[in-house]
């Protein structure tokens, strides 16, 4: 009977884990849990292209440590890789900073190439015996390569900029102040400095206010395609295409039932404003002959088109 109740009663049994055992367990996750959330919270801070760029993959602390210690051995390309793929978060963190002031025109991905080649040089000149850390020195080398390349497609002088800058901070104290858009006097009064100066900070504050004519265009609009502002601003010297239509039509019904010399001589007279006597040097007729012609020509067409008077105006007038 013994036997048979631990028999029955065994597989109630539930194996119990101490509160050692638990501890431990706990201890073991929350920092994963930690890792997970700051990774989470620091792919959420960075910016939609700049997060797109390729995951770079994770390198243990000896492994770069190793990788350093090769890397000033030999200069080996792969131990160089490694170094690259570990610290490529600095480069997104500099990128994103910096893309934070410039306009939506500057692609962070031409940024996210300058600052990886800000990293190698950093990784080249970099010297563990000067007591710096390379996280420091390499934000900063970083940070110049990408600063250098906004400079160099920066088609405004570093001075106009100034100017500008100083010109936009004057305006958004007047405006806090006043409640309302400051005038130029009262611009003038607040950046104390001499009326010539003035007037240069207000010509380059006007010169370095641009627009793309490519803004818009990343975005579809309701047909599915893609328009930009160089493609919905009018263009005055530019034919319309209704009244180039109306004119070529005009032209094939005048010139349709006559010879080709009569024809040579509306065209021409008409359409390639050339005079009576350019026209006769060109057919190798008299200027008179070309006149007369040109009257005859005028007095039959009158004839036969007088009954569609109304296609010789024009669609837009």
């Amino acid at each position: 009977m013994t036997a048979v109740k631990a028999r029955a009663t065994k597989p109630k049994v539930k194996s119990k884990t101490s509160p050692k055992s638990k501890a431990k367990s706990a201890t073991k996750t929350k920092p994963r849990a930690k890792a997970a959330v700051k990774e989470e919270e620091a792919v959420e801070a960075v910016p939609a292209k700049v997060s797109a760029a390729p995951v770079p993959e994770e390198h243990t602390k000896d492994e770069i440590e190793q990788a350093w210690e090769n890397y000033h051995k030999d200069k080996s390309e792969a131990s160089r890789d490694v170094l690259l793929e570990a610290h490529l978060p600095l480069i997104q963190r500099v990128v994103e900073r910096i893309s934070r002031r410039l306009p939506a025109e500057v692609d962070p991905g031409d940024l996210m190439q300058e600052g990886v080649f800000g990293l190698m040089h950093a990784i080249d000149r970099f010297d563990p015996e000067r007591g710096v850390r390379f996280t420091t020195f390499a934000t900063q080398s970083i940070n110049s390569a990408v600063l250098d390349y906004l400079r160099s497609i920066d088609w405004a002088p570093r001075l106009a900029r100034s100017r500008s800058r100083k010109l936009n901070t004057a305006k958004q104290t007047l405006t806090k102040e006043l409640g309302r858009e400051p005038d130029e006097e009262e611009l003038f009064k607040q950046m104390d400095m001499s009326r010539k100066e003035f007037l240069l900070t207000v010509r380059d504050g006007s010169l370095t206010s641009t627009v793309s004519l490519a803004a818009g265009a990343d975005a579809p609009d309701a047909e599915g395609g893609y328009t930009g502002l160089g493609q919905v601003l009018s263009d005055n010297t530019a034919a319309c295409p209704v009244t180039e239509s109306h004119r070529r039509n005009l032209k094939d019904l005048v010139t349709g039932k006559l010879s080709r010399a009569e024809r040579l001589i509306v065209v021409l007279y008409y359409y390639e404003q050339m005079s009576m006597k350019e026209i006769g040097v060109t057919l190798d007729l008299s200027e008179s002959r070309v006149s007369q012609m040109h009257s005859s020509i005028m007095a039959r067409l009158k004839v036969q088109l007088a009954d569609r008077m109304d296609d010789f105006h024009s669609p837009n007038e």
